[in-house]
């Protein structure tokens, strides 16, 4: 049933983002047409590309650096990291190098930086938000909830901020001599001054979009991990232990190393099954009546797709609420969409661009934290106390954060590890593979 829901191409925007006309021109809400498919290569083409992730992977090394640096302080301290504003941060600098050549979070300077961290975080809250108008349109223009209002404050100090940015870059770009900074940013500007429909009004959509989306999906996401693995001290150890024989312990994983830590690839699967960033996935809107599983769908209905319940049906996996990575050791079965087991990402034409951008992050900064560090919950938590409920909205977040505290990282003993790889090396069970 999914897969035939996921051929319905057309979203319907919550009446929360229309504001601005974010509905017809931000692309997850975009219908079909010449300006979605324009916006969309503009980011597979010039964001998203294998060619442009390999090209700046320089930059995603030097944020997992900064993060590293950061959650030394505390073990330092001995205090507890928020590990989700950790995430957040990263995730957030990064898409601003990448945009704008600037951090956009903690460190930075500008103040249109610090202004648009805040209105991120408040406009992901709003749109999470539910709103009796999505489901009585003849409420939406009374906005009972003020949702609209509220949302029309916000974007417009979001446009506000990067046409700050943007005024700043054209006059950098005026003055002759000044060096190009090949970022998003300019390369936008390039096609704005050569192609009609790609105004800057349009692309300050594009840019909200990549920004709201990216930092807080990522960083949930990260933090469930986390929280997977501290619950399940055993699968922590696993993970551990692969990244000190494959890479060596308290070295950072590089994006080369990723193919070569299977469990480590098992553990983010096995948390989007379990906690899926978007549960309902953006609901879709029926365009005609069709018939789907039996059941007909009428014209202009609102369609969602329960990627939260598909993960944990018992009918398809065994002990379905149980942490497991090892259930995709030897599988077949990806995140990219054309398995309907697992659609973190959605599935189709529509499916999150953001996709490779976020798998690479995702195993970068969590390879990267279980091998720098150990890791223990704050005092007065235990594995068999941790709060595991979550806050429903457009994301899935942990309803309380996840706090722990880093350690030195324990060096290994050689002899074990021997010891262990000759256990493997002669057991028939294993392929060679997973030396």
């Amino acid at each position: 049933m999914a897969r035939e829901i996921l051929q319905i191409h057309n979203r319907m925007p919550p009446d929360s983002i229309t504001p601005f006309r974010h509905d017809e021109l931000g692309i997850p809400w975009l219908a079909i047409s010449p300006l979605w498919r324009k916006l969309r290569r503009i980011s597979n083409v010039h964001l998203l590309a294998r060619k442009s992730l390999d090209s700046n992977q320089c930059l995603r090394y030097r944020k997992i650096e900064e993060l590293l640096s950061h959650v030394g302080k505390f073990r330092e301290t001995g205090k507890p990291v928020n590990i989700a504003e950790a995430a957040f941060t990263t995730t957030l600098n990064l898409l601003g190098n990448t945009m704008f050549s600037m951090d956009l979070a903690e460190g930075a300077t500008s103040e249109s930086a610090k202004e648009l961290k805040e209105l991120i975080w408040q406009i992901m809250v709003e749109a999470g938000r539910p709103n009796i108008a999505d489901y009585f349109p003849v409420l939406k223009r009374v906005d009972p909830y003020g949702a609209k209002r509220r949302m029309t404050e916000y974007f417009g100090r979001m446009f506000k901020v990067i046409d700050r940015i943007i005024h700043e870059r054209r006059q950098v770009r005026a003055a002759s001599g000044s060096d190009r900074k090949s970022d998003m940013l300019d390369i936008l500007l390039d096609l704005s001054e050569h192609e009609e429909d790609m105004d800057l009004f349009t692309l300050k959509h594009l840019f909200l979009d990549l920004f709201a989306a990216g930092g807080d999906t990522t960083s949930s996401t990260l933090e469930w991990a986390m929280a997977e693995l501290l619950r399940n001290p055993n699968k922590l150890i696993k993970a551990q232990n692969e990244l000190k024989q494959v890479i060596g312990s308290g070295k950072t994983v590089e994006e080369s190393d990723i193919a070569r830590l299977p469990y480590l690839q098992a553990t983010v699967k096995e948390t989007f099954r379990m906690h899926p960033a978007v549960p309902l996935l953006l609901p879709r809107r029926a365009g005609a009546s069709v018939e789907v599983g039996g059941y007909t769908v009428p014209e202009g209905a609102q369609v969602f797709v329960n990627v939260w319940a598909i993960g944990r049906d018992p009918a398809v996996w065994e002990n379905p609420n149980d942490f497991i990575p090892e259930r995709f050791i030897g599988s077949d079965i990806d995140v990219k969409g054309l398995n309907f087991e697992v659609l973190p990402f959605g599935g189709g034409r529509r499916i999150c661009p953001g996709l490779p951008l976020a798998v690479r992050m995702l195993h970068l900064m969590l390879g990267s934290l279980l091998n720098s560090f150990d890791w223990k919950l704050e005092d007065g938590v235990s594995p068999a106390t941790m709060d595991m409920g979550d806050v429903f909205g457009i994301t899935l977040k942990k309803a309380q954060p996840l706090r722990a505290i880093p350690l030195p990282r324990k060096k290994m003993d050689k002899n074990m590890e021997c010891v262990s790889l000759k256990v493997i090396l002669k057991s028939p069970q294993s392929g060679s593979s997973i030396i």
